[in-house]
């Protein structure tokens, strides 16, 4: 297992200071704002925490509502909204210096067999042989050490819990116009132990994962990333909805579009499918996608 993946779930082992309030850690960051896939996966700890062992998370809503401080702890107060005779219903609210800084719902279910039918999985090249993304970004930051360098490349984490391969990089130092959609091979930073193995943190790691890459889909017509100064991007909310059981540390194809952006919002769309060609999973985001003058 490698150092970033112990980090992301030494993160996820929330502290329970009270009965339904949990206390959450951010790693030593040099980036101003929390990532928002943490504060999304915590939340989803927090709650399952309280929720029955039979009953897994299917769905979970939230909004990021103001930008987290990484120097403070993120405390989550879960609220038990419903249990019913098979789904289970929680709200959680994360908070610092007495704000919230993001709410969300999550539904949770007992397993039970009915109608299935699924997409099918897109025809594209596996991960052997892609080059990792960390190695494009690490070359990229080379590149560009003499010149000013944007917050996207200097504030960029060494240590990433995620490997993920693009099919068909775009130029990120020259963006071109480019079909909004993109295909990225994801899996854990290594292999999970017997304990990491339960399907709740599974699914708290692949919602963590989620939020990599989503957003920026929406800007691929524009010619545009994250590097672009001009650029006010944050996101607004994010969803994901579980159909399937997986293993995280196994390769997962995360296939993203954007069907829309206007009035400085993109929405970007997700879905991951397992080697087997089974949807295991799908997200949706939309985001701040501002350019100022």
């Amino acid at each position: 297992m490698s150092e970033a993946l112990q980090q992301l779930l030494d993160i996820l082992e929330l502290e329970k200071i009270d009965e339904t309030i949990y206390r959450g850690v951010t790693p030593q960051t040099t980036n101003k704002r929390v990532f928002g896939g943490q504060v999304f996966a915590q939340a989803m700890r927090a709650a399952q925490d309280t929720v029955p062992e039979d009953r897994m998370v299917h769905s979970q809503h939230g909004y990021f509502l103001r930008p987290g401080d990484p120097s403070v702890p993120i405390l989550y107060q879960v609220d038990g909204i419903r249990d019913g005779g098979s789904f289970t219903t929680r709200r959680v609210v994360a908070s610092q210096r007495g704000k919230a800084i993001f709410s969300t719902e999550l539904s949770f279910q007992v397993v039970e067999p009915g109608l299935s039918h699924q997409a099918d999985m897109p025809d594209c090249v596996g991960p052997e042989g892609l080059e990792d993304d960390n190695v494009r970004w690490a070359k990229l930051r080379e590149a560009l050490a003499d010149k000013a360098q944007t917050g996207a490349i200097a504030h960029r984490p060494a240590l990433r819990p995620i490997e993920m391969r693009t099919v068909n990089p775009v130029d990120l130092a020259n963006p071109t116009v480019h079909p909004a959609e993109q295909f990225v091979w994801v899996k854990a930073a290594g292999s999970l132990s017997e304990k990491a193995q339960n399907p709740g943190l599974q699914r708290a790691i692949l919602a963590y994962a989620s939020d990599f890459s989503l957003m920026g889909t929406s800007l691929l017509p524009h010619a545009i990333n994250f590097m672009n100064s001009k650029l006010q991007a944050a996101s607004l909310d994010h969803c994901i909805w579980f159909h399937d059981e997986f293993k995280v540390d196994e390769w997962m194809l995360y296939c993203m579009d954007s069907p829309r952006s206007s009035h400085s919002r993109g929405l970007s769309r997700g879905s991951f499918f397992s080697r087997d060609g089974r949807l295991v999973a799908s997200t949706i985001q939309e985001g701040l996608i501002r350019l100022r003058s």
